[in-house]
């Protein structure tokens, strides 16, 4: 299976700082920073025709830990859109556009962002003669060079506050206002860290265990701060966990309003008749409620086992598992490989990396942020 700001007021500062700075890219894993080279050939092991009778196999990954390399950096992402001010001209320079992770990820899917109580949403009242000139700002934050994120204002390409800016001149306070770029939050507080971990089936998505069970802090870096585990996956479950000191993130993520999908693989024996896909969709009544998924796709079968993705927004107790259940075919191995825009990619199990500036930027904008 290939697993595949100081930001505005209003945000819930969580317990902690969580290690490192998100703008340097540092990893949390003990032994060093997360590295591209951490993330190499999938180490899930379950892919096409890679899953046979009994246990599929693992791959190399393991709990592994990464070797120290260089800052994570971002491929260029796709136009932008579902942003009310013009996106990048044909052929424009793209927001985060040097960066590594988080490449291609397409336009930005955002919940509707709410105004800022208290502020008038003005550009006029953004401006702080003592602040900083906006395209320094965005610079700083890695979106481009000061020049092109001067080109990018004046496309009318930059929203503070709620409302686009298309004067050079404006300055603002980091800590005070929100800066969207084609849409993406740039997350200004660097103190904000946010990390995918590949869970291995067998950890338990805790930061300590009373039962001395192997857990998420048995692969962070000695001493590094608290953060939170957006969400759960049982212990036999792998793939993406994401780990953030942003309390307010978290909260989002995890609330059942924002509906913010997640992505699974899962083996079950097989053959399985036509339908139960459908069925899925539909609906099955469970004891806490009814679930559903969003999306049921075969993607490879075997002599006695199939491959099946299904993407769902609920957020109940073990919710695939008991589907699967429900239909009569056990789930024999389940990962999940994407949580909104956040993909596992090729990332290697037991490894933590940190997600890129333009992640970060489609994560809380799928939240409204």
């Amino acid at each position: 299976m290939t697993p595949a700001p100081r930001s505005g007021s209003g945000r819930n500062q969580p317990s902690g700082k969580g290690g490192q700075s998100a703008k340097g890219g540092q990893g949390a894993q003990r032994g060093g920073r997360p590295s591209p080279s951490s993330a190499g050939k999938s180490s899930s092991g379950v892919g096409k025709s890679s899953f046979g009778a009994g246990k599929p196999r693992t791959g190399q990954g393991g709990t592994s830990k990464p070797g120290a390399s260089g800052k994570p950096r971002t491929g260029q992402s796709s136009n932008s859109s579902g942003f009310k001010g013009a996106g990048p001209k044909s052929g424009g320079s793209k927001a985060f556009g040097g960066e590594r992770f988080g490449k291609n990820l397409g336009p930005v899917k955002s919940s509707p962002r709410k105004g800022r109580p208290g502020r008038s949403q003005t550009p006029a009242a953004a401006h702080d003669s003592d602040g900083v000139r906006l395209q320094k700002v965005m610079a700083h934050a890695g979106v481009a060079s000061r020049r092109v994120c001067e080109e990018m204002i004046e496309e009318g390409r930059v929203e503070v506050d709620g409302e686009v800016v298309t004067e050079l001149g404006v300055r603002v306070n980091p800590a005070e206002v929100a800066i969207h770029v084609d849409g993406l939050r740039l997350q200004l507080d660097e103190e904000m860290v946010y990390y995918v971990f590949n869970k291995p089936q067998g950890v338990v998505s805790t930061m300590e265990d009373p039962e001395g069970r192997k857990c998420i802090s048995d692969f962070l870096r000695k001493g590094t701060e608290r953060l939170f585990h957006v969400g759960r996956l049982d212990i036999a479950t792998e793939g993406l966990l994401l780990l953030t000191n942003d309390g307010e993130l978290t909260n989002r993520l995890t609330h059942p309003s924002y509906e913010v999908p997640k992505t699974y693989l899962v083996q079950v024996r097989g053959p399985m008749p036509g339908g139960i896909g459908a069925k899925m969709k539909e609906g099955i009544e469970l004891e806490d409620g009814k679930a559903s998924v969003d999306s049921f796709r075969l993607v490879d079968s075997t002599p006695g086992h199939i491959l099946v993705e299904v993407v769902l927004h609920s957020g109940k107790n073990r919710v695939v598992r008991r589907l699967f259940d429900a239909v009569g075919f056990p789930v024999e191995r389940l990962v999940r490989v994407k949580v909104g825009p956040v993909s596992l990619g090729d990332q290697r199990q037991g490894t933590i990396r940190a997600l890129g500036r333009q992640e970060v930027g489609h994560l809380l904008a799928s939240v409204g942020m």
